[in-house]
């Protein structure tokens, strides 16, 4: 073949495949674009909290603790003293006490009566901390072995098994928007006394206990506002006087000064301007007593005798320890 007729061959060859890409690209480019369309679930429910937050917020119970069953041995002792998801432990209940395979158990931990200047109730209860779930795989006679399903803390030999409940979180709802100046609405009010893991400053999702119970009628799904007194929520007592002190004549020059009055020249009472010096805190005399200041929302997760699990479910601004709660 001559080097003539190769390129001819070569060249057409060349223009078929450029060609036929060509084309290929035209046709992808005239196919009209598809529009994504965004299929919303229907008739979804979805629960508020979930896990560590629905079987490890722990609650304060007026009742005695039952100290019957308790961890008391670990396959991996001879090297370690804490143990969480997926090890195995020993428990002192077995075939003798009726304990069969599959049982599941809730792990807690008591911490002491609790007491705090927050609440008017005096003695709450004993204040439990909940540390995770585990189910019995094996059964002896005096002793059962058991898996650690789940941990939300170390779990430590000593800790304290209860028959696991079943928990219901409440539904997610649309709610209205959180009202920062809302009246109160003469339902029980309570306040915040502890929150987990003695935080003090707290935000969304957070778990808190409140100072009301079954005897307040309080139950599993109400919600309650979170509010202070206003002007309260200082870590620090602040000045109620003026930022700077009150000065009658200024720094003018004697020629273009307009008058004796100085940048700082006090405020002054009175229908002529002539009795005292106005200050911050009088001026807080003369509103009602009750004005408030709303800083969140509480959704109500477990109930004892006198006090309240609960999660918090929307914030205005951090919430704290000590805070008001009223039933809404």
């Amino acid at each position: 073949m001559s080097f003539q007729m190769f390129y001819r061959k070569g060249f057409g060859t060349l223009f078929l495949v450029l060609f036929g890409f060509t084309a290929i690209v035209v046709a992808q480019r005239a196919q009209p674009t598809a529009t994504p369309t965004f299929i919303a679930p229907t008739n979804r429910k979805l629960p508020v909290v979930s896990g560590n937050n629905l079987y490890c917020a722990g609650y304060i119970q007026r009742a005695n603790v039952d100290t019957r069953y308790e961890i008391v041995g670990a396959e991996n002792e001879q090297e370690q003293f804490v143990y969480a998801q997926g090890q195995f432990i020993y428990i002192s209940a077995g075939a003798s006490k009726g304990v069969k395979v599959g049982d599941m158990f809730s792990v807690t931990r008591p911490r002491g009566k609790f007491r705090t200047k927050f609440s008017k109730k005096g003695n709450l209860g004993i204040f439990v901390q909940e540390v995770g779930a585990v189910e019995v795989v094996k059964v002896k006679n005096e002793v059962s072995v058991a898996r650690i399903m789940t941990s939300c803390n170390a779990f430590l030999l000593g800790d304290l098994l209860q028959p696991i409940q079943q928990r219901t979180s409440p539904i997610f709802e649309q709610r209205p928007v959180l009202d920062r100046f809302s009246e109160s609405t003469g339902k029980a009010m309570g306040r915040i006394v502890l929150a987990r893991d003695g935080q003090e400053m707290l935000g969304r999702e957070q778990i808190v206990y409140i100072d009301l119970g079954t005897e307040d009628n309080v139950k599993v799904g109400d919600y309650l506002t979170v509010f202070r007194p206003l002007g309260k929520g200082n870590l620090f007592i602040s000045d109620e006087d003026e930022i700077t002190e009150a000065r009658t004549d200024g720094f003018e020059s004697e020629e273009y000064k307009g008058g004796k009055f100085s940048i700082k020249a006090p405020r002054k009472q009175g229908i002529e301007a002539t009795g005292d010096i106005r200050k911050t805190e009088k001026a807080k005399e003369n509103r009602p007593k009750n004005l408030r200041k709303v800083v969140g929302e509480l959704l109500i997760l477990n109930v004892k005798e006198r006090t309240a699990t609960a999660v918090i479910t929307r914030t205005a601004q951090e919430i704290h320890t000590g805070d008001m709660v009223e039933l809404q």
